[in-house]
């Protein structure tokens, strides 16, 4: 009896846990069928005790059969507490009789005294195939359909991947979309997952869900089971009409074996039995025409192809020398964002600023990379004053309106005041050691008896006296002089740059070689190229915003430079560019890359003439 109690009162404390979940009431059917093919629509409700909903006007269908009620039950036990879920599903059977697309509205139900509505559905019914009859029933979403051929016999109808453009024809540097999607008559089991190799093009792949789901297509007269396999984003390097080559698909399909049709080998087997055949499926040829960037480049247009926005923000506008400011340009938008080069800034030359760190906070979508592109400069007024920061501008190309467009952020008034620790004039500091020496130096004269001052041959008079003044105040001078230029070179911010360019050049270069051992490749690029541009900013004194290969190319042969150390720059350039957009080794390329930046650097560091 007691133990009866217990089981009793254990229960009763299961039922009182039982939390109270939020009402939900769901529509569900396939999202495509075959015109004369029944299909299940189904409302489910996360409650036991409800009436049947009040189901929408369904004169578009047949209905065949429904409502049929069923009810599941399910119990929880987690972390001590217990739950129950309870839910009610009604399901109607229902043909399509005609094609086209149809929507089903929202349905509705009562619980517990309040009315719920369901969530309306679209369905697309689509034409029966040209050459059958009827179609096999079956939902869209399921990925074996019947084989109506031989058990062996799969023709290259059964079974293709077809290969297509978002667009014919785009500008260079505009995204295209690349897709290639599965048709399918067959049960297919495996298929493999090839990559394109497209040299005139960069090439991003889109992550698609690694669970696919199939859905029912007319493609030329006949129902397929459809699925986006795998999408490539393309930014065409080159203007010309490009080729997109084939691309070949393993396959494996399972086929129900000749033996399975004997009623007694099926009987013994518990069912039918499959063999599986492998089949190379190869997709369609493309091309794609490619429009050059109209003439007319804006000076500071660095190749951005999309649609862009700029915006900016600085810390401080007050500041004392020597104080740094950090000025943010953001460039947001929708386009080739991995190839959107530095906005032009024209700074104050009594600023010093280095290369900004640039920050890459965009991601990949169908259409292009989407998101921004932040600039972070850091900049240390060397002199009081007041001071204009101009707008940071951006040149890009907006296909949509065939049209170059500059756009701009806003500009900076920056009021620099002389800080405490600044070091007082030179002309000051000699007038107070002249002032010294003077005071020092005064001495009363000696008069001889006939009123004419004599020489005194004492230690006062010797050359050694004379000596003790003089060595010291040329050794000053010497040090006043020396003094002086150090303040002319350090105020001289571009020969401040040039000296310490190698330097800056060997620390980026440790940075890319731990994110080299870390093998994060994006990373590992843009500090490469990083350290390259800045090298060579820094060392022949050229502004971030004139930076080109062009102008470096000049510069270098202004300075003595021979025509294979411009050709190996340019190469580990382009290589660093290339590398990482394209496939393949990316440990062996980022290797390769860091060997040739190191080459390169030392052998402009020896040649380039001061």
């Amino acid at each position: 009896m007691k133990r009866v109690f217990l089981t009793t009162l254990f229960f009763l404390l299961i039922i009182g846990n039982i939390s109270a979940d939020e009402i939900t009431f769901v529509a569900q059917a396939p999202k495509s069928v075959v015109v004369n093919q029944q299909f299940r629509l189904t409302f489910k409700v996360n409650r036991a005790n409800v009436k049947e909903p009040t189901i929408p006007d369904l004169s578009d269908f047949n209905i065949l059969t429904g409502p049929h009620r069923s009810t599941q039950q399910n119990y929880q036990f987690v972390n001590g507490k217990s739950s129950k879920e309870e839910s009610v599903t009604f399901t109607y059977i229902l043909m399509a009789e005609k094609e086209g697309e149809f929507r089903i509205p929202a349905a509705s139900i009562m619980v517990d005294g309040k009315k719920y509505s369901s969530n309306p559905l679209r369905l697309k019914v689509l034409p029966p195939d040209k050459n059958s009859s009827s179609q096999s029933q079956g939902g869209g979403n399921s990925m074996q359909m019947q084989n109506n051929g031989s058990s062996t016999n799969i023709n290259d109808d059964d079974l293709f991947v077809r290969a297509t453009l978002s667009m014919g024809k785009v500008y260079e540097q505009e995204a295209v979309l690349l897709t290639y999607k599965v048709y399918s008559t067959v049960n297919l089991t495996n298929l493999s997952n090839p990559t394109p190799d497209l040299k005139d093009f960069h090439i991003q792949e889109v992550q698609l869900p690694r669970e696919k789901h199939f859905e029912l297509e007319h493609y030329n007269g006949r129902n397929y089971n459809t699925v986006v396999w795998r999408q490539f984003v393309l930014f065409p390097q080159q203007s010309g009409v490009l080729e997109i080559p084939s691309l070949t698909f393993e396959s494996v399909i399972a086929v129900q074996s000749r033996r399975s049709f004997d009623p007694f080998e099926m009987m013994f087997n518990g069912g039918p039995s499959y063999v599986e055949i492998k089949k190379n499926l190869t997709s369609n040829k493309l091309t794609l025409d490619v429009k050059k960037l109209p003439a007319g480049r804006p000076a500071g247009f660095s190749g951005g192809v999309g649609q862009f926005a700029i915006s900016s923000s600085i810390s401080s506008q007050d500041v004392k020398t020597n104080e740094e400011i950090t000025l943010k340009v953001k460039v947001k938008g929708l386009g080739n964002m991995k190839l959107v080069g530095n906005p032009i800034m024209d700074f104050p030359s009594e600023f010093e600023v280095y290369d900004p760190i640039i920050n890459n906070n965009f991601s990949l979508k169908t259409n292009g990379f989407s998101g921004d592109k932040v600039f972070e400069y850091v900049i240390t007024p060397r002199a009081s004053g007041t001071y204009t920061i101009p707008a940071a501008r951006f040149v890009y190309f907006d296909p949509l309106q065939d049209a170059y467009k500059t756009i701009e952020s806003e500009p900076y008034t920056i009021n620099v005041e002389k800080s405490k620790e600044q070091a007082t004039t030179t002309a000051t500091y000699i007038g107070k050691e002249v002032s010294k020496v003077l005071g020092s130096d005064i001495r009363h004269i000696k008069l001889g008896a006939d009123g004419v001052s004599r020489e005194n041959n004492g230690f006062y008079a010797s050359v050694t006296y004379y000596l003790l003044y003089i060595i010291p105040l040329f050794l000053f001078v010497i040090y006043i002089i020396v003094h002086r230029k150090r303040v002319i070179e350090n105020a001289n911010v571009s020969l401040v740059r040039t000296k310490k360019a190698n330097k800056v050049a060997v620390k980026r270069l440790k940075i890319a070689k731990n994110l080299l051992s870390l093998n994060k490749k994006n990373e590992f690029y843009d500090e490469i190229l990083k350290t390259l541009w800045g090298y060579m900013s820094d060392k022949m004194n050229i502004p971030v915003s004139q930076l080109s290969k062009d102008n470096v190319a000049n510069e270098l042969e202004k300075r003595g430079a021979d025509s294979s150390l411009i050709a190996e720059l340019n190469s580990v350039l382009n290589e660093a560019e290339f590398a990482r957009y394209a496939p393949g080794d990316a440990g062996q390329a980022m290797d390769k890359v860091y060997t040739m930046a190191i080459d390169v650097i030392g052998r402009m560091e020896n040649s380039i003439k001061k």
